[in-house]
């Protein structure tokens, strides 16, 4: 059986998937995507029921490509998401395998190239674009015992209310994920406590301009890299409900037990730290200065947008943060499971390849590897701000094809006659 043989070997037909072989087609170069389970996969079943992307129509998509039939301010479903992407592989003509898992990956001897183990046999391709993204694997600290008597289960795995037993329910982590999930749970008639770390929380619209409109203007989704103290700082935002900003006073108000964060567990009982009035002050001061620079912003250049002080009102601390709670007895409170929205890891342990540092992340230059011949793409900041966003991948991966190609033309040249 004869050995297939590509250019380059694309991993992953999630959003940063598609873009590339968009590229690498438009730049006419040979390439083949492989993904072991459907288009977009992740979107359908790794995430909640009701999830709809946290960005308007407008921005989050291909430049190519709008949604059909889609409001432009409206938030999509992640079903529609996924649909888009099969929609658009289809437009673009991609070279695409479903059902096929890359499972190692390794440099030629002596040559150029890395040779590809696939559950289909075996590939040789000259360069290897790993296109997984950064949500590969789910973050579940291992702080409460299995044998506890709950239900654990991380955001990835969690659908809807129904899913979960009777009782009250623990969210740890205050991100997009968790809240949104926090705030659907207690809808539904849940009791909620919602454990909340340090986290950016900006509006999701101001002065009639959605925030992703405001991240452009200002110049944000071009910034290259976070500021000094930021790198692990969530940010709570939510396009649930038509979108809203995340007010997390007023999510207590609704019937949600804010709590600091989750720092140890012991016979039944959950420990809190006391920093939960502080976290919320973090929030509202990045909320501020969005509000600040959006106002300088219109002065600067005479925009007519019109006012909004009422944005600026901040309500009052409810009693679950002057007296904060700091040991959830998960008896006496009632709660019977607890949803880890703590983020995820990378793994590229398939990737057998010299590209990665002493803690397993890849050495790169805007997704270009340290190892030749190996590039990442849909990894967050990976050359700015957008880079993990669905308009920002497809960015990236025209650098990458772009790089590709001229490396192309080097490889090919002969050299003249002297």
């Amino acid at each position: 059986m004869s050995l297939e043989t590509i250019d380059t070997l694309v991993v992953g037909a999630g959003q940063a998937g598609v873009a590339m072989s968009e590229h690498l087609s438009t730049c006419g170069v040979p390439h083949l995507v492989l993904e072991r389970h459907r288009i977009a996969e992740r979107w359908r079943s790794e995430r909640w029921d009701s999830l709809v992307a946290n960005g308007p129509a407008w921005h989050d998509r291909f430049p190519g490509m709008e949604f059909p039939d889609t409001n432009p301010d409206a938030f999509v479903h992640k079903e529609k998401v996924a649909d888009y992407f099969v929609a658009y592989a289809n437009e673009i003509s991609a070279p695409l395998r479903c059902g096929v898992e890359v499972k190692e990956v390794h440099r030629n001897d002596g040559r150029r190239g890395f040779r590809v183990k696939t559950s289909d046999g075996e590939i040789e391709a000259n360069n290897v674009v790993a296109a997984t993204g950064a949500f590969q694997c789910p973050i579940m600290p291992a702080l409460v015992p299995g044998n506890a008597g709950l239900m654990q289960i991380h955001s990835k795995a969690y659908k809807n209310p129904d899913q979960l037993p009777p009782g009250a329910v623990l969210v740890v982590g205050a991100g997009s994920s968790g809240v949104q999930i926090a705030e659907e749970l207690s809808l539904s008639g849940r009791r909620v406590y919602l454990s909340v770390g340090p986290h950016d929380r900006p509006p999701r619209s101001y002065r009639q301009r959605d925030y992703c409109w405001w991240l452009g203007v200002l110049g944000k989704w071009d910034a290259q890299a976070k500021k000094p103290g930021t790198e692990h700082v969530t940010i709570a935002v939510s396009g649930a409900s038509g979108g809203h900003t995340i007010d997390f006073r007023r999510l207590a108000a609704q019937g949600i037990t804010l709590l600091g964060r989750t720092e140890s567990y012991s016979d039944g009982v959950v420990f809190l730290k006391a920093d939960l009035a502080e976290n919320l002050m973090r929030g509202d001061t990045n909320y501020l200065s969005v509000l600040d620079e959006a106002d300088a912003y219109v002065v600067r250049y005479g925009v007519n947008l019109p006012e909004e002080p009422d944005a600026r009102k901040i309500d009052s601390d409810p009693k679950c943060v002057s007296d904060p709670i700091l040991k959830l007895d998960l008896t006496e409170y009632g709660v019977t499971s607890i949803i880890w929205a703590t983020g995820y890891t990378t793994d590229y342990s398939w990737l057998k390849v010299d590209g990665f540092d002493e803690n397993g992340k890849p050495k790169h230059q805007r997704g270009i590897s340290t190892e030749p011949g190996i590039y990442f793409l849909g990894l967050p900041w990976q050359s700015r701000r957008a880079s993990s966003f669905i308009w920002g991948v497809w960015h990236d991966a025209r650098y990458l094809a772009e790089h590709i190609a001229t490396q192309r033309k080097y490889l090919a040249y002969q050299g003249s006659a002297r």
